[in-house]
Formats: C-alpha cells, structure tokens, sequence
C-alpha cells in the first residue's frame, strides 16, 4: 500500500473542498482527497493544460471545431446495427465496455447502476462481468460520485481499467491518474450538462412531466424537445420552450452552472448525440487509444459523416435575455416555436454549437454574479473565446 493511501476520504456530513461548487464527483469519498486542490475541476481549472498531456497537444482555438468540440482526430455518427435491448439509445457505450473487458484489454469497467431502491439514483460500481456492465444502461440524470469506487480498484490489483464517466469526474481521473497503479487506463466519456441532485430531479420531474413517477428516463435532445420514457414505454414530448424557466433557474447543481466541459474534452472516446443528427449517436477520437477502442466495435455500427445546418448566433442571443427574464412561454406558443426551430434551426454539430453557446454564456453570466473571483481561474480560455462572441447583460 502506497504511503498516501493512509488519508482518508471525507466522513459523512462533511464539508466538500470546493463547498457549495462540488459536483460529488467521489474523489473526496476516497484517500485520494489527499490531492483535491490540484484535480478538482472547481478548485484548479486545468483543462487546457491537461490536454496536452493526455492527448499530446492543446485545442487550437483558431479551429471552430476545436475550439467547441475538442481535441480530436475524428467525428462521426454512429448507430449501432443491433441495439442493446432496454438501452437509452443503441448501446454503443456497453457495447464497448463489453468488448473490452470480454477480450481482455481491462479487468474491470467504472460505470453506474442504479440503487435498488430507486431505477433514477446512481450506484457507481466496478463492473467485472458483461452482465453488470449491462445493468448500468441507461442515464441517470443526477450527480454521481463514480470516483468513490478507486479504492476498490486499487484493493483489487487490477492494473488495466476502463472508467466511463463525465467532465467533471474525468479531470479529476485524469489528475490522479499517475497515483493509481494501473499499466493502461482507459477513459470512454460521455457530454453531460445541468446535471442535478436526485431532490432537484424529482422537481425537474414534477414541473414538467405528466407522470413523474413513471418516468425510466429523459433526454433533452436535438429536436429541442425533452423526451420522457414512462414505464409502459409511451414517450412524452416537452418542447425545450415550454419549460417553466421560473420553477427550473435553480434546480441544476452549482458546480454544472460552474462548468465549461460540456464535450468531456479529456477522454479518449466520447459518445453522446449533441453533434449527430436525431436518433444518432456523437463519437469524438481524441486520440489513439480511442481510436483503439472505437475500432474494437466498428462492425458492430452503421456509420455516417458528421453534418452540420442552420445559424445558432440568433436563437442564443435572444436566449440570453429571455433566461435572464425567466420568461416561461404558453404551451400552444412553446410548441409552435419548437415545430418552426425543428425546420429551420440549427442541426448536427451547429446545433452542438448552440448547445455549448448557450450554455457557456448563461454559466459565464452565473460565475460572473454569484462567484466573481472564480471568473478567471474556472473559465477557460476556449469558453471565453466562444462567450465573448455575444452581447452580455451589463454588471
């Protein structure tokens, strides 16, 4: 056992390093809290920096691809040919976090499962087998502190893991990385935004769903609508317009309006939809090793090129105003604003854009009012790059 390993994690109750910014990310459960001020995304903002560790070279910001979705050697979009029974979209993610453990690249997947007592609560478990790689489909919307199982790692000796994780979780990953004692770490992300706790879900739920406790899972997807799954496999559209913006401005964690990492710019693969048109999944390589892993699964997937329609620029300008206002528009309107916006509004990876606009702006605006002195060392320079490409409400 390695000397540091003698501190420990956090006992229950007790202040998190980053207070009220902390994303529960489960680096503090463990003795590796030891290294919290350099790792934590919402203490020490490195991004930039450890992207040139990790994949050899920084973003080059003067690339609009780059600039918004990373470095990376590749995008396209995938499905896969046979999907994944019950899973959120076609299961490219389990697919291969299965074929990695089941050919031997690793011995155990970071991944989450939900707790028995509830299918939205996490359970960050180290996955060994195909069947609990399995149980862990399908998002759940809430913060999850998948860190807390790198003492089980590294209890268990094993020295080639995969963990599947999200912005936040995979800076901190990344920063400890060299005090694990693995031989090959390999790191499949997914995009993540407005994340909540499990309380500021059920609120998210009971304000806009028709039937909050049957909902298996949601997604806010590209045809600006949240799309609801219920338990007897109905699904319920809520225009993106339509959402009561009073209720919901304080729902979203701290440390999500804190955050610039939407793409997961860290890891090696990234799966998600944002850039890839509707019912499509994203895939980003970042570099060789996910490249590596990607090609593992390829026969499995119908591929397409990436694409791109439409001008962002407008609809996040008015937004800005119109988030500030809380505005909350008539259900007949926020629909017939969603059915135009479906026609005429940005698609595939300009869609992308809008997202990542939008919400840098409104999280730039929120470190702005709330955490002044953080502006300059938790926003970076690529995000203020892209926000100052708008108008801001004055100081």
């Amino acid at each position: 056992m390695i000397a540091h390993h003698k501190a420990k994690g956090l006992r229950a109750g007790q202040r998190r390093p980053a207070k009220e910014l902390c994303s529960e990310c489960g680096l503090c459960d463990t003795y590796y809290i030891h290294y919290v001020k350099e790792s934590c995304a919402f203490i020490t903002q490195q991004i930039e920096s450890m992207e040139a560790t990790v994949h050899g070279r920084s973003r080059d910001l003067a690339q609009e691809r780059e600039l918004y979705f990373g470095v990376h050697q590749e995008m396209v979009a995938a499905q896969k040919r046979e999907p994944i029974p019950g899973a959120q979209w076609t299961g490219i993610v389990s697919s291969i976090a299965i074929a990695m453990l089941e050919q031997g690249w690793v011995e155990g997947v970071v991944c989450v499962q939900s707790q028995p007592s509830d299918h939205l609560a996490p359970r960050p478990v180290l996955a060994r087998t195909r069947e609990e790689i399995l149980a862990a489909r399908v998002n759940k919307p809430t913060l999850s502190p998948n860190l807390s199982v790198l003492e089980e790692v590294a209890a268990s000796g094993m020295k080639r893991l995969l963990v599947i994780g999200v912005g936040c979780q995979i800076q901190a990953l990344r920063a400890v990385e060299d005090k694990l004692g693995l031989e090959k770490l390999y790191v499949l992300g997914t995009p993540c935004v407005d994340n909540v706790t499990r309380a500021g879900l059920q609120k998210f739920l009971e304000t806009t769903s028709r039937s909050p406790q049957t909902v298996v899972h949601y997604e806010f997807m590209q045809d600006f609508m949240v799309h609801f799954r219920h338990e007897d496999g109905s699904e319920e559209l809520v225009p993106f317009f339509g959402l009561n913006t009073k209720e919901l401005k304080e729902v979203f964690a701290p440390s999500c309006m804190s955050c610039f990492d939407y793409v997961n710019g860290l890891a090696d693969l990234v799966v998600g939809y944002m850039g890839a048109p509707f019912g499509w999944q994203w895939l980003v390589v970042r570099n060789d090793t996910g490249r590596e892993m990607l090609e593992l699964v390829q026969d499995q997937l119908q591929v397409q090129p990436v694409s791109e329609a439409g001008d962002r620029r407008a609809a996040v300008q008015q937004g800005i105003g119109a988030y500030d206002r809380a505005v909350t528009l008539p259900m007949w309107l926020a629909w017939l604003i969603g059915f135009v916006v479906q026609k005429v509004g940005p698609k595939g990876l300009e869609y992308g854009r809008f997202s990542i606009d939008s919400h840098f702006v409104r999280n730039f605006l929120y470190l702005r009012r709330n955490h002044p002195q953080k502006v300059d060392s938790l926003v970076p320079e690529f995000a203020k790059k892209i926000v100052s490409q708008y108008r801001l409400p004055p100081q």
